[in-house]
């Protein structure tokens, strides 16, 4: 059954057992359900404005969100209570990352932090931008940050020292979404420019021609790969509600689409595989997530 939000649903995240869904939403809550009932299985988590972002930790033990009330928090994933002081930003904060040790945390709020998860204190310089940064993930060994910005540029950070490691993946419009492949080998960008790009992490290079969508489509807001980073899944909005809202999957080597459209009422704002890459979960503009 849709997972049900009083507004908008920014995102949606599976749990690495696959078996909780957690989701955020512009009805200034996060929620974890059961991913196969549908159920909630913990209170809301509370913020004061929109929550676009929510992720679970690598061991399913906890969630950060990401909201526009210029925080991000810690919360545990079983009881819903937060388990840290909120983590104060100076704009709203767009998105939060575990990494995989689950040891710290990255977050997008006009510049990218790296926060010790234990202390919850800053252990890094920020990185920094011209426009905001939107999107911050980090590799899948922990060892460099990837971001997108309002300035139509991707770049990679090493976590450690805030220095840059990669030119800037330059696109024609404002980037949306990152993501590393499983192996750090390569990049996944969305775009505001209808497409969503894969490019070679050392060098920043493009890999494959872009994954084109529908002209009439107005934004990619979402690019992952599955776990075997053998496919990409993308998710996008047109101006129009119910004509274009749809995710998408693709063969990551050579961009060409696997399977039909994955359709919601309105647009799509994020998708993501589960860890054993057998389902994928889309958040909506029409208040629902899917598990597809």
């Amino acid at each position: 059954p849709p997972l049900q939000h009083q507004d908008v649903v920014w995102s949606a995240d599976f749990s690495a057992d696959s078996q909780h869904v957690v989701t955020a939403s512009s009805d200034k809550t996060a929620r974890v359900w059961d991913a196969k009932t549908g159920q909630p299985i913990t209170p809301p988590l509370q913020h004061d404005d929109t929550v676009e972002s929510a992720q679970f930790s690598p061991d399913g033990q906890r969630v950060v969100t990401a909201s526009y009330d210029k925080t991000a928090r810690i919360w545990d994933a079983k009881t819903g209570q937060p388990v840290s002081p909120p983590l104060k930003h100076e704009a709203p904060v767009r998105s939060a990352q575990f990494s995989r040790d689950g040891q710290r945390m990255v977050t997008a709020s006009r510049t990218a932090r790296v926060w010790g998860v234990q202390t919850s204190q800053l252990i890094t310089p920020r990185l920094a931008l011209e426009n905001g940064v939107v999107c911050a993930k980090f590799s899948s060994d922990g060892k460099r940050v990837e971001t997108g910005s309002d300035n139509n540029t991707a770049r990679v950070w090493d976590a450690k020292t805030g220095q840059s490691v990669s030119p800037p993946l330059k696109h024609e419009a404002a980037v949306r979404s990152v993501a590393f492949s499983p192996n750090g080998l390569r990049l996944v960008t969305a775009t505001m420019d209808r497409t969503a790009c894969v490019w070679d992490a050392e060098t920043g290079q493009p890999i494959t021609p872009p994954l084109m969508h529908e002209d009439i489509v107005f934004i990619v807001t979402s690019a992952q790969f599955s776990p075997d980073g053998q496919r990409l899944v993308t998710a996008c909005a047109s101006p129009h509600p119910g004509i274009n809202c749809y995710a998408r999957v693709w063969d990551a080597e050579t961009g060409q689409p696997m399977t039909p459209p994955l359709k919601h009422e309105d647009a799509i704002i994020s998708a993501q595989f589960s860890s054993d890459g057998e389902c994928i979960v889309t958040a909506s503009n029409d208040k629902t997530a899917q598990v597809w």
